[in-house]
């Protein structure tokens, strides 16, 4: 597998990103340590979390996510093995949200502080805050960056728009700049991404880390009708796919899968791998096949021809 840089940043990762929302929503801490061990173990190295994950579990208080992250560096010695990615700015609790510099600087220390570590490789803004000048947000970026806490930043939730401005004022004022850009993107949800954020990206050297790559476990193919919907706590979220093109784009999935003697999931990630422009796709797991799925989807060539059937196939 080869590395891919995130944007212009010097950082560079295995092409698949564990994503940590399941630690302490959907998995408990050993599970997760387990699963954390199973994917240093096999090659990777790329983990992105949030502060807030997974606080709508969790009584309204976050951090879950980050604290199981920490505890599983501090008994593990791992912190060296793994790029570690996190994120600020979506609501905490009473007024902990959004990128003002006084709230940035008590989020990063309180997030230190849960994953604990002396820094944070990619710090994310979660969602756009049109409250605070993005001046402010990202000379507060830059001090962080020069202060060791951090060593690159990137946007998630941000409009095309406004990701096109705040490269801008990172130019002009000689400020870090995003070099990361975090979409949602998989086989169903394309449109977006394509239309808005993909010629950014190429034309900015942006890396791209999608979230859903999955479509919410859509694309295993385990939910092929309403009745599959309670197969896992996520399934409410699947039925919009549930249509006309949803069963096409399964059903293209399922000859490739079979083609290539792998599985819906492996297929759907190699293809989100394979675009041009995506750095890594981040997906979760719950249990070590799940993982070995995903492992295998950075092992499978898919040729060109399929690229372009799945492609065909989700068509919008």
């Amino acid at each position: 597998m080869e590395k891919r840089e995130l944007g212009k940043s010097g950082i560079e990762v295995l092409p698949l990103c564990f994503g940590g929302n399941v630690f302490g929503w959907t998995i408990d801490e050993k599970t997760s340590f387990k699963l954390l061990d199973a994917f240093v173990d096999k090659g990777f190295d790329f983990v992105d979390t949030a502060d807030v994950y997974a606080r709508w579990a969790n009584n309204g208080v976050g951090g879950q996510s980050e604290t199981i992250i920490g505890n599983w560096i501090k008994q593990g010695g791992k912190r060296d093995k793994i790029i570690l990615a996190t994120k600020v700015g979506k609501p905490m609790g009473d007024d902990k949200k959004g990128l003002s510099k006084a709230y940035i600087m008590q989020a990063v220390d309180a997030s230190l502080s849960r994953l604990k570590t002396d820094y944070i490789d990619l710090y994310q803004s979660h969602d756009d805050d049109s409250d605070t000048p993005l001046e402010e947000t990202l000379e507060t970026f830059t001090e962080l960056i020069k202060q060791g806490k951090v060593r690159a930043i990137g946007a998630s939730n941000y409009g095309h728009q406004r990701i096109r401005e705040a490269l801008k004022v990172s130019e002009d004022n000689g400020f870090a700049r995003y070099e990361t850009l975090q979409p949602e993107y998989n086989l169903y949800d394309r449109e977006d991404y394509e239309r808005q954020y993909e010629a950014l990206a190429h034309e900015a050297n942006l890396g791209v880390i999608t979230y859903y790559s999955l479509a919410s476990g859509f694309l295993t193919g385990k939910y092929r009708s309403e009745n599959d919907l309670d197969k896992s706590k996520r399934g409410g979220g699947i039925k919009k796919y549930l249509d006309n093109r949803g069963f096409t784009i399964l059903r293209a999935l399922d000859e490739v899968a079979e083609e290539y003697n792998s599985t819906q999931a492996s297929v759907a990630i190699a293809w989100v791998m394979a675009r041009p422009g995506i750095t890594a796709p981040i997906a979760s797991a719950t249990s070590v096949i799940q993982l070995d799925d995903l492992a295998k989807a950075a092992e499978l060539k898919l040729s060109r021809e399929t690229i372009e059937k799945l492609t065909k196939a989700s068509s919008y």
